[in-house]
C-alpha cells in the first residue's frame, strides 16, 4: 500500500478574515481524502503563532476549525531527507512532523497576498495556490485591475488614493477621488478580501466616512464607479488546459444592497444563487473565456475565483477581482460552481494536492545556476 501523502492544512492567518479560514479549514478537512492524504491541522493565531493541533481533537462536523487551547507551537523547517518538517519550538512538546505539501487555507493579508507563498518557497515545501508574484498581484485589486485591462479585459472606470496623500491633503484627496465619477461609487480596500471594509457611497458627504473606514484595512483604497450589473462568477482549475466552470450569479436579497462580508458571511439568506448563471449561450461562453484570461495574465496556479459585473445596460461583462485563494465554506461559491461542473468537492481537493506536488517537482527540476 503506498504511502499517504502528508497534507498541512493551514488555516487562521493575522488578517481580518481570519474566522472565514476556520469556516473554509472546517471543510476542506471534512472533505480531504483520508485513504490518500495524512491530513495534519496547523493554525496561525491572531498573533502569528504557528500550532500544532491534534486532529483527534477535533470534532469533523462543526463548522469552523479551532485553534485548540495549549496547542504546541512549531516552527517549519526542512529536514535532512529534503522532505519539509514541522519543528516543536519547546522540548518535549513531541517530535519533528514530515509534511509533503501544505494547502493554505488562509485569506487575506499575510495569507493569501504572497507573503505566506513566499515563506513557503524559502522553505522548499510543496502549497496549494498561487506562487508569489500571482498571489501578491491578484489580491491587491488595483493591480489586477491594470493587468487585466492590459491583457483586453475590460473594467470599470475607478481612482486609487493613498493613506498617505489622504491624510496629508484630505480636500484635495476627496476631489481626485471622484474626478469623472458620478454616484454611486464603492470604496474598496486594495488589499481586502470578503467584501471586508468594502462601501456603497450614494451620497457625497458619505465618501468621507467611507473613505476613513477602508482606510483601516489598507494603505490603499480604491473608488470604484457603481454600476447597474449582475454579480457574475467564474471557478477556474489548472489542469492539462485551464477549464473554467459554469458561471453563477449572486443575488443579494432587499437588505443587503450588495454581496457584503454579512450577506456572505453571516445571514444565512443573504443572497440567491443562481447556478447556473442565468445567462444565455453566448454570455456564459463569453465570462468563462475572460476568467481563463485573467487568470492566465495574472500568471495564477492551480485554482481561482474570477468575479465580473454584468452591465445590464450595455450588456458587457468588466472584471471586478480575483480571488486565488478563494473560500471553501459549506457555502462558498468556488467549490459549488466546481461541483455543478463536474467536479465534486473531494475530487477538486485531491486534484489541487496534486497540481501542486507536480508544480513543486518541475521547478525542482530547474537548473538552480549553482552546484549543490
Amino acid at each position: 500500500m503506498a504511502e499517504k501523502i502528508r497534507v498541512v492544512v493551514l488555516y487562521g492567518g493575522r488578517s481580518g478574515e481570519h474566522e472565514v479560514s476556520l469556516k473554509s479549514a472546517a471543510s476542506v478537512l471534512r472533505h480531504l481524502d483520508r485513504a490518500r492524504f495524512e491530513v495534519i491541522p496547523v493554525s496561525i493565531d491572531k498573533t502569528g503563532r504557528w500550532q500544532w493541533n491534534d486532529l483527534s481533537a477535533i470534532d469533523p462536523a462543526q463548522a469552523s476549525l479551532p485553534i485548540l487551547s495549549g496547542a504546541p507551537e512549531m516552527r517549519l523547517a526542512r529536514g535532512t531527507d529534503g522532505r519539509g518538517v514541522l519543528m516543536p519550538v519547546v522540548e518535549g512538546a513531541g517530535g519533528p512532523i514530515a509534511i509533503d505539501v501544505v494547502f493554505p487555507v488562509m485569506h487575506g493579508p499575510l495569507c493569501e497576498d504572497g507573503t505566506v507563498q513566499g515563506l513557503l518557497e524559502l522553505a522548499d515545501i510543496a502549497y496549494v495556490g498561487s506562487g508569489v508574484l500571482a498571489s501578491a498581484v491578484s489580491m491587491d485589486k488595483d493591480v489586477a485591475k491594470r493587468l487585466a485591462q492590459f491583457a483586453g479585459v475590460p473594467v470599470a472606470p475607478y481612482r486609487v488614493l493613498t493613506r498617505k496623500a489622504f491624510v496629508t491633503d484630505r480636500s484635495a484627496s476627496l476631489v481626485s477621488a471622484v474626478e469623472g465619477l458620478s454616484l454611486p461609487v464603492f470604496v474598496k480596500p486594495c488589499n481586502m478580501g470578503s467584501s471586508v471594509g468594502i462601501h456603497k457611497v450614494k451620497t457625497w458627504d458619505a465618501l468621507g466616512p467611507a473613505l476613513d473606514d477602508a482606510f483601516r484595512y489598507d494603505l490603499k483604497v480604491l473608488v470604484e464607479q457603481g454600476i447597474d450589473a449582475r454579480e457574475i462568477e467564474v471557478a477556474v482549475l489548472e489542469g492539462e488546459t485551464l477549464f473554467a466552470s459554469v458561471a453563477s450569479e449572486l443575488n443579494p436579497n432587499a437588505q443587503h444592497e450588495f454581496y457584503s462580508y454579512e450577506a456572505k458571511y453571516l445571514d444565512p439568506d443573504g443572497a440567491r444563487v443562481d447556478l447556473p448563471a442565468r445567462l444565455d449561450a453566448a454570455q456564459m461562453a463569453r465570462v468563462r473565456a475572460l476568467a481563463v484570461q485573467v487568470f492566465a495574465a495574472l500568471e495564477c496556479s492551480d485554482l481561482a475565483r474570477v468575479d465580473f459585473f454584468l452591465d445590464r445596460q450595455t450588456g458587457e461583462f468588466c472584471f471586478n477581482e480575483i480571488n486565488t485563494l478563494p473560500g471553501f465554506t459549506s457555502i462558498s461559491m468556488y467549490p459549488k460552481m466546481m461541483e455543478a461542473s463536474g467536479v465534486p468537492y473531494g475530487e477538486l481537493l485531491t486534484r489541487l494536492v496534486h497540481l501542486a506536488l507536480d508544480r513543486y517537482r518541475q521547478r525542482h527540476a530547474l537548473e538552480r545556476g549553482y552546484s549543490s
